[in-house]
């Protein structure tokens, strides 16, 4: 069907709503068989190492290829991309349903990580189309800042209700029943695409990304330090290339900006402490406390209640304080959540549950409208990939740090969770001096 034409606030909104909600779907996606895992591993007689990399996968390739998904959208088109995209992911949805064993639902794992690197660049690069008013834009990407987290909850807790009640591949079909609808209604609500533009793409960055954002994470996550090693090589070679290509991947003058290189940091940062967050409390309440996974999760339901209410209202916040003001404030309300959280005690942990997602919620709302501002439009894939690499980059690298620092220090999980809070505070006051945000009058 032709895309009609955006303009209207009705038209924008549902166009909105649906990228919104692809976006959340996607980062759900990496969740949605978390608490399902020991049932994964029983029906298919799984190793450690092999389930690992069921969950695993997803992320690996979504990671990995965000930069390349972002440099296409660019090329050939947003809504293409998008579509494409979506349609991989759905399809990889039904594989992982119905795959017979260990090979195939890598595989599909893989294939659904692919099928996201491709759409949630793509679904970002979209809104300046949907916003063309720069006030409206800022407070839609204020919004847009928070999706992820709450596709992370959401997937959480859909992963706890079928684990309770239902076969783990129930988790994969609610998947392929979220991504029909999608793409049915995608080609009527989004702007259509212009002609391709002619453009070199960077086939050799593309591999040195690939290999080396999937290397390191892989290594970070298995605790390899000759895969860490490659990793950090290989993104090395990747940057001296990206200063010497006619066509660069990413072009090195795009982190040129102090205030989006601060930005990024915020973002891997905020996306690491709620990933270490939630890992330590689910282990905590479950071990220490005896909760069921239901319970758990059930404590759990204030911490998305209230990330979803920030990303709400942080738009209005973000136009009334600018961003920059909502970066900081969000690093120092965090820094104050995890060190309640870190306490493992009934009243402060309840507490830290609240404020940290406000924090979490903050941050990535101000860090994500100070990334992409002043981006030219033909590299709003670009921003959209590279905001997203930094937001799986983060759980993925921060966790790994912080199992280290638990399993190295009698404290444990309570020990670690002070260190990020103190990363955080550093973080913040760093933010602060670096960004010198002004209260717009």
């Amino acid at each position: 069907m032709p895309a009609l034409p955006i303009g209207s606030v009705t038209r924008t909104g549902p166009a909105f709503a649906l990228l919104g909600a692809v976006q959340m779907l996607l980062i759900c996606g990496i969740t949605v068989i978390s608490v399902a895992l020991p049932a994964v591993q029983y029906e298919l007689g799984l190793d450690r190492g092999e389930l690992a990399l069921v969950s695993s996968a997803y992320g690996l390739s979504f990671s990995g290829l965000l930069l390349l998904g972002g440099r296409l959208a660019d090329l050939y088109g947003r809504r293409r991309l998008f579509l494409l995209g979506v349609g991989l992911f759905g399809c990889a949805s039904a594989a992982a349903l119905l795959a017979p064993g260990f090979g195939p639902l890598v595989l599909a794992r893989f294939a659904q990580g692919i099928g996201a690197a491709l759409a949630a660049p793509a679904a970002m690069a979209l809104l300046p189309a949907l916003f063309p008013d720069p006030s409206r834009r800022a407070r839609a990407l204020a919004a847009w800042g928070g999706l992820s987290g709450v596709g992370a909850i959401l997937g959480m807790f859909l992963s706890g209700i079928i684990a309770q009640w239902a076969s783990w591949r129930w988790a994969f079909a609610v998947l392929v029943a979220l991504s029909l609808p999608a793409l049915a209604v995608a080609s009527r609500l989004l702007p259509s695409d212009g002609p391709v533009r002619r453009g070199l793409l960077d086939v050799f960055g593309a591999l040195l990304a690939v290999g080396g954002l999937s290397m390191l994470s892989y290594g970070l996550l298995g605790g390899s330090v000759a895969r860490i090693a490659l990793g950090a090589l290989l993104l090395i070679v990747f940057v001296l290339a990206e200063s010497r290509a006619a066509a660069p991947l990413v072009p090195l003058s795009f982190f040129a900006s102090r205030p989006r290189v601060v930005a990024l940091a915020a973002i891997v940062l905020a996306s690491a402490g709620m990933a270490g967050s939630m890992f330590f409390l689910s282990l905590h309440l479950q071990q220490d406390r005896g909760l069921s996974p239901l319970l758990t999760l059930a404590v759990f339901l204030p911490y998305g209640l209230v990330l979803m209410a920030t990303g709400a209202v942080a738009g209005r916040l973000s136009a009334r304080y600018g961003p920059r003001v909502l970066l900081v404030v969000g690093l120092f309300v965090a820094t104050v959540g995890l060190a309640l959280v870190s306490a493992l005690d009934g009243v402060l942990l309840a507490a830290g549950l609240l404020v940290l997602p406000l924090g979490v919620g903050l941050t990535f709302a101000g860090a994500t409208v100070t990334v992409v501002d002043d981006v030219p439009e033909k590299q709003a894939g670009l921003a959209g990939g590279v905001v997203n690499t930094a937001m799986e980059v983060g759980p993925t690298a921060g966790l790994a740090a912080l199992v280290v620092v638990a399993s190295g220090h009698a404290g444990g999980y309570g020990f670690a969770l002070g260190v990020a809070a103190c990363t955080f505070a550093l973080a913040a006051l760093l933010a602060a001096a670096l960004l010198r945000p002004r209260v717009r009058r």
